[in-house]
């Protein structure tokens, strides 16, 4: 059968795929539209299989919202370069795969389709590699941001027991701003309490290496409880989050920053309940 170019057009209308691939795949299969788009997403994933050893470190994460914005989703998909990343199909891709996210939906399976045609598209290694989905718990509010135009994501859930603070702008300003302090600071922790005890005392093994080097010998142990504590409290106030020095005003830690959006929503307590920072490629 010939291969016009109309036929050809429309294969590629139909798949966004070049015309080169588009031609090859309605001559495999005798002009049949329905085998072509068949051997086109089959193609794909041979590519895949090819470069299956190249790096996937750019890419992009998405954030998606529900409606009544009680539910977030994140979703990172990687690919090998910068220039798929910024191109209309992967973008959309992603944009798809962070609102399959959101329904709690698997993106692999949902998108198997879809994913098996950016392969063939890009020719490249394209990954999709984690998604995160925040479904408000109780009473508080969730709130997400994308920095870096899809470098980072992040996902916060604030708690309060007031549902009239849980409501209020104030709340939504805080989660918003916690949102950027995580974007910036990238905390490990919410609170001390949190950093497993292995972690604390890897940390001082390091710092009491360097002060013994340092002097040539350490202190006595009795001036060591202090040292020690002095040590813990610093490395907590780098990588917890509400001991870190909030964002947007230094002289507040982001407890503080809390304590006070508490008193402007009537004095109810509200907590940092969970948070997830992505990083492309990290």
């Amino acid at each position: 059968m010939a291969i016009t170019i109309q036929m050809i057009k429309e294969l590629r209308e139909a798949t966004a795929a070049g015309m080169g691939a588009c031609k090859e795949a309605l001559t495999a299969t005798n002009g049949n539209m329905e085998e072509a788009v068949k051997f086109l997403r089959e193609k794909g994933l041979a590519v895949a299989a090819k470069r299956v050893d190249k790096e996937s470190k750019q890419g992009i994460i998405a954030l998606a919202e529900s409606a009544d914005k009680k539910t977030l989703a994140l979703a990172e998909v990687n690919c090998e370069t910068d220039f798929v990343a910024k191109t209309e199909a992967f973008i959309k891709f992603v944009n798809d795969a962070a609102k399959v996210a959101l329904e709690g939906k698997d993106i692999e399976a949902t998108l198997a389709d879809d994913y098996k045609m950016l392969l063939t598209k890009t020719g490249e290694n394209v990954k999709i590699r984690r998604s995160e989905r925040y479904a408000l718990g109780g009473t508080g509010v969730v709130s997400g941001y994308i920095h870096m135009g899809g470098k980072i994501g992040v996902l916060v859930e604030l708690e309060t027991p007031c549902e009239k603070c849980a409501a209020s702008a104030e709340l939504a300003e805080a989660a918003h701003m916690i949102c950027l302090q995580v974007a910036a600071n990238a905390p490990k922790y919410i609170n001390p309490e949190d950093v497993p005890q292995a972690e604390i005392d890897a940390e001082l093994e390091i710092k009491l290496n360097a002060l013994k080097e340092q002097k040539g010998k350490l202190p006595p142990e009795q001036a060591l409880v202090g040292i020690k504590k002095g040590m813990t409290d610093k490395f907590c106030t780098q990588i917890c989050l509400v001991k870190q020095d909030y964002v947007a005003d230094g002289d507040l830690t982001v407890e503080k920053y809390l304590e006070g959006v508490s008193k402007a929503c009537g004095g109810a307590p509200i907590k940092v309940k969970r948070f997830c920072r992505m990083q492309l490629g990290a």
